[in-house]
């Protein structure tokens, strides 16, 4: 839960000082040493400036009774009172927003904080798009449409520099639109490093709450739309009366005037095309490309709900009509376990862009398998090739690590670079103008390249490094296959069962099911490697599992404390077990860690 950062935590929050004299600089418009300010700041403050935004006062226009009965709020009411009562009497306030930025809610469990946030109009009414406030958590996290945290002096605002934000926009699950926003508000000298880790979670919540809220038609066709993208390679979309739905395909390989056109064209097959029905049609988009539409009406009886529709680019005509489905190869790729749809269908992609020579973006939560995945497709299609895999988080403490990049690109077939969003502005910089020179015309032929990276949004100065890599491919996190992990934990038993036999009780299978896993994959490895060091045969019993999926802690945590437990443990497992890294991973001290640990009865090894 926030509270004063004690002396003996790495504080790893922008220089105050510093930030407050650039801040003056830049509003003076004098020279400003812009290097001490985070790049999503910065184009946030000049946003502002050419918007006008007034630094020194707080004007905003007022919505006397916004709507409190809409989908959003009925949706998001329960995650935030419960939220609001773990909360209750610390001073932190957590904000709902449309997204336009007007305040539709507060919960504050101060009274000091409440009257603030009064003050300077944070309340419900009011709107905090950045528009009329400048830099903020509500209105930057709207406007850069991701994640946002803004400390102190980062605010455009004066009256905010005593405050610390962490917004993040709501997604609508079935339309993927941005519906609102949630934001975590306290005192600055409060704000710990992980406020933005419980924003998100309670965004997650809220989106998943406004699943269960959506339609049975909605869902409907999203079920379908998403069947339709496991099952189909390349463009597939979705549209209803009020949504539409488009994969990374038809996001990538469409123009926008080709979108409009295969969306008029879908519109106009609807019509007359009753539910449960298919038709196939040749169209010509606007470039002149030939396509064909595979579209399926989704619904029931006489009601239609939507439309599905897989695309193919420059495809005859079928002589048979409707093509209903070429699913692709689904053979596991060595040295690898599962066959969850979702797993199964992230695997092919990556194995489609090394087919293709595609470079490549792999996402994921720390944990889920991004390295074993690339390693596994490197194996089957080429195991004879040189492999390299390169750390960019030991770009910072080793000087000639560009140099050691530039090197592996000039001898070796494939190069996998992890970890790609630790590197800091100068490094990123630098290996993209490296890799722009690689992929030259009058070079040799370049070697294929991946990069990994986690789920969370990059930050600006990685835009040039991932324009490199026209396409991303997200793998799933372990709760998301939970029918896989049986045969993992087999795998993994017979890796360290040093010979003996070695099994999982019913009893703590089920334990082992209804753990949340935030370290994925990796964090079951290291969890069995514990278990076998002191049970070496038979049955693995609950009792001998670790604490964090057996006893957390001797007390119930709060919502704040369980998102900083899981964000240890998922750093933990991204570390292999290094106290050392995660603390550096996290921007705390080892003594925080340590007793991080201790508290929330995590065990680690290393």
């Amino acid at each position: 839960m926030p509270r004063s950062a004690p002396s003996n935590v790495a504080d790893t929050r922008p220089d105050a000082d510093g930030v407050a004299i650039t801040r003056e600089h830049f509003l003076t418009e004098e020279d400003a040493a812009t290097e001490r300010v985070r790049a999503t700041i910065l184009a946030s403050w000049q946003r502002s400036r050419e918007l006008k935004v007034a630094p020194d006062r707080i004007e905003l226009p007022y919505l006397r009774d916004p709507d409190s009965d809409t989908r959003l709020t009925r949706s998001a009411e329960p995650v935030l009172r419960r939220l609001g009562e773990q909360l209750k009497g610390q001073p932190v306030s957590i904000i709902l927003t449309d997204p336009s930025g007007l305040v539709l809610s507060r919960r504050t469990g101060d009274h000091d904080l409440e009257r603030y946030l009064d003050r300077v109009k944070l309340a419900p009414g009011f709107s905090y798009a950045e528009e009329f406030v400048g830099t903020n958590g509500i209105g930057t996290a709207l406007e850069a449409g991701r994640p946002t945290e803004v400390f102190g002096h980062e605010h455009y605002a004066e009256h905010l520099e005593t405050l610390a934000c962490a917004g993040v926009p709501i997604q609508d699950p079935i339309s993927g639109r941005t519906v609102g926003a949630v934001d975590l508000t306290c005192w600055r000298k409060d704000a710990e490093s992980l406020l933005l880790t419980v924003a998100q979670s309670a965004a997650e919540q809220i989106g998943q709450a406004l699943l269960a809220d959506a339609g049975m038609q909605e869902l409907q066709v999203f079920q379908a739309y998403r069947r339709t993208c496991r099952r189909m390679s390349g463009i597939v979309f979705a549209l209803t009366n009020d949504a539409v739905m488009l994969n990374d395909q038809a996001r990538s390989l469409l123009q926008p005037g080709e979108q409009s056109a295969l969306l008029a064209y879908a519109g106009h097959t609807a019509e007359d095309l009753a539910p449960g029905k298919h038709r196939s049609l040749a169209v010509t988009l606007p470039t002149g490309t030939a396509a064909r539409m595979y579209c399926e009406q989704v619904g029931s009886g006489d009601t239609s709900a939507g439309l599905v529709v897989h695309v193919k680019l420059g495809a005859a005509a079928p002589s048979s009509g409707v093509v209903r489905s070429s699913s692709p190869n689904a053979m596991a790729l060595p040295g690898l376990v599962g066959d969850a749809a979702s797993w199964l269908h992230a695997c092919q992609d990556v194995e489609g862009a090394y087919r293709g020579n595609e470079w490549l973006a792999v996402e994921g939560e720390p944990g889920v398998g991004k390295l074993a995945v690339l390693r596994a497709v490197q194996l089957r299609r080429q195991p004879a090739t040189r492999f390299t895999v390169l750390d960019a988080g030991h770009a910072a403490e080793n000087l000639r690590w560009l140099d050691v990049v530039r090197e592996a690109l000039a001898s070796s077939d494939s190069v996998v670079i992890r970890h790609i969003h630790t590197l800091d502005a100068a490094n990123a910089r630098e290996l993209s103008l490296l890799l722009q020179e690689v992929r030259r015309p009058d070079r040799a032929p370049a070697p294929w390249v991946a990069v990994t990276l986690t789920s969370a949004p990059p930050r600006g100065e990685f835009e040039p490094v991932l324009r490199l890599f026209p396409r991303t491919v997200e793998l799933p996190p372990l709760r998301l296959r939970m029918e896989d992990l049986p045969a993992l934990t087999a795998f993994f038993l017979a890796k360290l069962g040093h010979g003996g036999k070695i099994t999982c009780s019913p009893d703590t299978m089920r334990v082992l099911m209804r753990a949340a896993w935030p370290g994925n994959v990796a964090q079951l490895q290291l969890l069995l490697h514990q278990v076998v060091q002191h049970r070496r045969s038979g049955a693995i019993q609950p009792q001998d599992l670790p604490p964090e999926v057996q006893t957390i802690s001797r007390r119930v945590l709060n919502p704040l404390e369980a998102m900083e437990r899981d964000a240890i443990v998922r750093s933990l497992a991204d570390a292999g077990g290094n106290k050392a890294t995660a603390a550096r991973a996290l921007g705390v001290s080892r003594a925080t860690i340590y007793r991080k640990i201790h508290e929330y009865g995590i065990v680690a090894s290393g």
